[in-house]
């Protein structure tokens, strides 16, 4: 066999790509059967933080995953977790260790790197705290002061690198960075590698630092809901008429992403196949800016997410949104309905997992991508809360009956989820329902 053969070969064929393990750190459950539960039950993890009104926020509420020390133990030795002070690389931890077992996969510290799997992990920011210790330091002449690991914690890769070395990857280790997009992208940067057989497993999935230095400049921005500190559990309101901004959040998604042979060659359980999707940016053109997007890139990016993932509109059970209970809330609304062009038939469900959790901001696109995942396992299509009062042009695009209230026991084949981050950039994947047949 010649070289331009086996070229040939290699271009031509795609593997289908399941997923095998599934890991979360959200507001409103650390682990998977907590936070299916809480998908279930409808279960909000938004809270107040007095801190942040002693600090003069308009928005006095968060969606903080609530980890204690003795969860944190049972991922990081004493040691790491003394040199440790990144919220963001600890929940992104937590999360690929637990979808790394639960894919059945086992991983030792004196081990060999296993060069057939790799990484793509994604953040917006990265140690935030330890920025801010380093800077107090340095401003008292202390530079001696800063430790060893104030680089690993403050580098925009600091969540892969850490999470590698635990699970020993050899193959391509990675970070990407696009926003609230970001965790998205990720799943469809390794789905890309895996399809290409330049791997057999890729760990993908997002993170993102809670806090002040992390959540005041969208306080500042106005973009965040103060009207709801009282009761933080309503405050993040997607879809609502009576909407007024976001509430930040934060923690981590993850997912095993494999080839379906590797899969079925170690008998692995299967959540779902990833069918495909597509990534691309409005160009901050046409309406898109830093901070909004460009419908006409939107609706590209879904119609050439449907495209390569070869899936008709009519064949989506759920939609996903990104949905964070802005003004921008009926536009998405309106490029999801131009893009799918359903005419004289039922919209799909469409429902926000921000409703929950609030905006995971780079965390984001992973924990709803897991959130997505487990419907179609579970068969069941979790509410988005805090909608009763449905914005009257949404109801109007898709009628009321596609906003799930409450939770919908039903078979799930698809869903599209969707995310839309700042820099007018676009991802959208395609989920499915796994059958050994194409």
């Amino acid at each position: 066999m010649s070289w331009q053969d086996l070229w040939h070969g290699s271009v031509m064929k795609k593997n289908r790509v399941v997923i095998t393990g599934l890991g979360v750190v959200a507001p409103n459950g650390v682990g998977i059967p907590d936070f299916l539960k809480a998908l279930q039950e409808g279960r909000s993890g938004i809270r107040f933080y007095p801190r942040l009104k002693e600090m003069g926020f308009s928005c006095c509420i968060g969606g903080e995953p609530q980890v204690t020390d003795e969860m944190k133990g049972n991922y990081l030795s004493p040691l790491q977790l003394r040199n440790f002070n990144s919220s963001g690389i600890l929940y992104g931890c937590m999360a690929g260790m637990d979808a790394w077992r639960d894919a059945g996969l086992s991983f030792d510290p004196e081990g060999p790197a296993d060069f057939e799997s790799g990484m793509v992990f994604g953040a917006g920011t990265s140690g935030v705290d330890k920025f801010r210790e380093g800077i107090y330091l340095l401003d008292q002449g202390k530079v001696r002061r800063l430790g060893s690991t104030t680089v690993v914690q403050t580098m925009a890769s600091g969540v892969s690198a850490y999470l590698s070395g635990i699970l020993g990857l050899g193959n391509q280790v990675t970070t990407n960075s696009s926003a609230c997009a970001t965790g998205t992208e990720a799943v469809l940067m390794g789905f890309e590698r895996l399809q290409a057989g330049k791997a057999k497993r890729m760990l993908v999935g997002s993170c993102g630092d809670h806090g002040p230095y992390v959540w005041g400049g969208f306080d500042a921005m106005r973009v965040l809901t103060y009207k709801h500190n009282d009761s933080p559990e309503l405050g993040s309101r997607p879809m609502s008429a009576s909407a007024s901004g976001f509430v930040p959040g934060s923690g981590a998604g993850a997912l095993v992403l494999e080839t379906l042979d590797s899969a079925l060659e170690r008998n692995a359980a299967i959540y779902a196949e990833v069918l495909g999707g597509h990534v691309n940016s409005g160009g901050q053109r046409n309406g898109g800016s830093m901070t909004a997007p460009n419908s006409l890139a939107v609706v590209k990016c879904i119609k050439s997410a449907l495209r390569e993932s070869q899936v008709l509109p009519e064949e989506i059970d759920l939609i996903n949104g990104h949905l964070t209970a802005t003004i921008k809330d009926p536009e998405e609304i309106r490029n999801w309905k131009e893009a799918l062009g359903l005419t004289g038939q039922p919209f799909p469900f469409i429902n926000s997992l921000k409703s929950m959790t609030g905006h995971g901001l780079g965390a984001a696109g992973s924990m709803e991508c897991v959130a997505s995942v487990l419907q179609i396992y579970h068969n069941f299509v979790f509410p988005s809360l805090n909608c009763e009062d449905l914005h009257p042009e949404i109801e109007a695009l898709i009628g009321a009956d596609s906003v799930p209230r409450d939770t919908i026991r039903r078979k799930v084949d698809v869903v599209a989820k969707a995310s839309f981050g700042f820099g007018d950039v676009n991802a959208c994947v395609l989920f499915k329902k796994f059958t050994q047949e194409k």
